[in-house]
């Protein structure tokens, strides 16, 4: 039977692997499709099982040069490039390391012509999201930019306006770099302040180069930033820009790091907030874009408690089937990961109390508060973008 959503998975994914010690642990994949699974998510997807990208399709998004010292690499580890940033803590050589990442570039432009010419209505590929490689180097975990090669895809094949929403809590800054210029495709990255966390950029004033002003907006959020308030922010900003941009494909950004137990960063979202963003960009997808919809996975470093549920919830709400945050994370995975890591795993899909939601937010049309870290940081954005789309800062 075919279905209208297509999702991204083969068990070789997990060949993305910088290590038992490396922080993208590649379990967070194996164990969000094993939930999804036990879900009964994926009876309702079709598969796609990716080939290896080429190296043409890689050089849309990468220089020639950067592509062979990756294959270099990749042969023989010992022989990376730390100029081009491989063979680092960040990003360590392993063998095989082209295939994997080039394996994970073919699937989000495989799901990106689905959607494109109406194979499907919604492409998921959490194993994608790679949004911190650049034109020469990796970055950031990442070694080939998905993202930047499926979104330039879609340019080459007839897409006049592409809107790019980035949520995870690190500044989506390779794909901002790659399209700054561009006015075709308008990216929104809300993150962790620069001032804390990596990679240091996304400032409010930086809205596109010359020919492409408008086209970028960020939203610096500030550390221990709460459900309520991250919500806020997206509201406020992502819905009115989106819509003034019109776009003919949606491309979403969903790292999960932004969760209160992640390792690497400083935000406080639960998974039911993150389910609740999920949910909120793939309703604006149907609103602006006829639905065609393309979410990513990206960063996420809580493998057992965040990384699945999180997941699994996009790919249930991509889906059209989406899933409860009452419902009873199944025992037969939980049973799987404690014989796996020895820890139990989560009981529910959600994180709060019942007590606790739904979760309210306060539209930005009541007003906000100067003098609240948050709001001064939306407001940041909202003045220096929304006037170059034809929207009122102040009350849109």
């Amino acid at each position: 039977m075919a279905h209208r959503t297509s999702v991204v998975w083969d068990d070789v994914f997990t060949a993305y692997d910088f290590g038992p010690e490396h922080p993208m642990n590649p379990v967070r994949l194996d164990l969000t499709t094993r939930l999804a699974r036990s879900l009964g998510v994926l009876d309702h997807v079709d598969l796609v099982h990716p080939d290896v990208a080429s190296d043409e399709l890689l050089a849309t998004a990468h220089e020639p040069a950067y592509i062979e010292a990756v294959r270099a690499a990749s042969a023989d580890p010992a022989a990376a490039d730390l100029n081009r940033g491989l063979g680092t803590d960040d990003d360590p050589a392993f063998r095989g390391m082209h295939e994997a990442s080039a394996r994970i570039v073919q699937g989000t432009v495989e799901v990106c012509r689905r959607v494109w010419e109406g194979e499907a209505d919604h492409g998921v590929n959490y194993c994608g999201g790679l949004h911190h490689a650049m034109r020469s180097h990796a970055s950031g975990f990442c070694i080939y930019n998905d993202i930047v090669v499926g979104i330039q895809w879609l340019l080459d094949h007839g897409v006049e306006r592409v809107a790019y929403v980035d949520i995870d809590v690190h500044h989506g800054d390779g794909v901002e770099r790659a399209f700054w210029n561009d006015p075709r495709v308008l990216t929104i990255s809300l993150h962790e302040s620069g001032r804390h966390l990596f990679p240091g950029t996304g400032w409010p004033g930086d809205v596109g180069g010359p020919d492409a002003r408008g086209s970028v907006a960020n939203v610096a959020l500030p550390p221990g930033t709460v459900d309520a308030s991250w919500l806020r922010a997206i509201d406020a900003v992502v819905p009115p820009l989106v819509r003034a941009f019109a776009p003919q494909v949606l491309v979403t950004q969903h790292g999960c790091d932004t969760h209160l137990e992640d390792p690497l960063a400083h935000l406080a979202i639960t998974v039911d907030a993150q389910r609740r963003a999920h949910d909120e960009l793939h309703t604006l997808a149907h609103e602006v874009c006829d639905g065609r919809w393309v979410a990513l996975g990206g960063g996420g470093y809580e493998l057992v408690d965040v990384v699945p549920r999180s997941w699994t919830h996009l790919t249930a709400i991509a889906a059209h089937v989406p899933v409860d945050v009452r419902t009873p994370v199944p025992d037969e995975w939980r049973s799987h990961v404690q014989e796996l890591l020895g820890r139990p795993g989560p009981r529910r899909m959600g994180d709060l109390p019942e007590d606790r939601l739904p979760i309210w937010v306060q539209p930005w049309t009541m007003g906000h508060n100067p003098d609240h870290p948050l709001d001064r940081s939306v407001f940041g954005t909202r003045q220096a973008v929304f006037p170059l789309h034809g929207l009122d800062p102040w009350f849109e």
